[in-house]
């Protein structure tokens, strides 16, 4: 039996996550009070009727996540029940924006509570903090479409294999904000923008002219090699405390040129060694946009 426990922000798109999940073929449970999790999923592991693939969402409609949710997961775990935890993540203006628009109340927003939404973001937040430090995926849901979460939802599922830990690089722009989902964060904004190369300026870093330029100096191999070692030192023993992903970022100022050619180098060298290696360009096509536009 598999198991996947659905937590996050309200209005970061749970809802959405059950539903992809439940097309590829999980059986969903929805708001499941945390003291029943046990029992609910040892009832479901043992009645082969069930699907043995199980989805749970969890969040703040219970009222105890933040006194029960460890002690109910680690009760799952000891019954031999493997347990991955996803968080769904989002910016607070984003979110304030989802509920004007559906005009629905914020679950700590009642009648007997009449705080408002940015209180209760905050009051969310403060709530769910050790469930996020402990989540096995985070998603950041705050520019993606339903069709970019679905693709995420797909590429987890993918990557919760036997292949180990899942590494993850992502390129990013500064100006549009650090990966919610990021472990580790590497500016790279230091080092010769290509965007101001004529002939590179509508490129990528994943286009090899835009490499060659951007590691063309003794400072960008350098820097390059520093944190190659480092990685290569500090995955082993990410993996060896249990984490499943590593989210490995590198940020320049659009996240088209510097950044995507060091995520890219990265992912390339750690693919030849390891297996479940992925590599993701948050901001690409934002850029390209910006750049037509120009």
């Amino acid at each position: 039996m598999k198991l996947i426990i659905v937590t996050g922000m309200s209005g970061a798109g749970k809802s959405k996550a059950v539903d992809y999940l439940e097309d590829a073929g999980y059986y969903c449970l929805d708001n499941l009070p945390v003291k029943l999790l046990l029992s609910v999923v040892s009832w479901m592991k043992q009645n082969k009727d069930f699907p043995q693939k199980v989805a749970v969402t969890l969040d703040i409609r219970s009222t105890d996540i933040s006194d029960g949710f460890f002690s109910a997961l680690e009760s799952v775990k000891n019954a031999g029940v493997p347990a991955k935890v996803l968080f769904l993540e989002c910016e607070d203006a984003v979110l304030i924006k989802r509920y004007k628009e559906s005009r629905r109340l914020h679950p700590l927003m009642n009648l007997e509570n009449r705080t408002d939404i940015s209180t209760a973001l905050v009051e969310e937040r403060k709530a769910l903090s050790s469930v996020r430090e402990s989540a096995d995926y985070i998603i950041d849901t705050s520019v993606l479409s339903t069709a970019m979460l679905r693709e995420k939802i797909v590429d987890l599922l993918e990557s919760d294999t036997d292949e180990g830990m899942l590494l993850h690089f992502i390129s990013f722009g500064y100006k549009y904000g650090i990966p919610a989902e990021a472990d580790l964060v590497f500016d790279v904004r230091c080092l010769p923008n290509p965007f101001y190369v004529d002939e590179l300026k509508t490129k990528t870093g994943l286009d090899k002219q835009v490499r060659s330029y951007v590691f063309s100096t003794e400072e960008a191999e350098g820097l390059y090699n520093r944190i190659s070692e480092m990685l290569k030192f500090a995955v082993p023993l990410y993996e060896k405390e249990g984490k499943a992903q590593l989210v490995v970022a590198f940020g320049c100022t659009g996240g088209q040129h510097r950044s995507t050619a060091f995520a890219y180098r990265m992912k390339k060298e750690f693919e030849a060694q390891r297996e479940n290696v992925k590599l993701s360009c948050r901001d690409m096509s934002i850029n390209r946009e910006e750049v037509k536009n120009r």
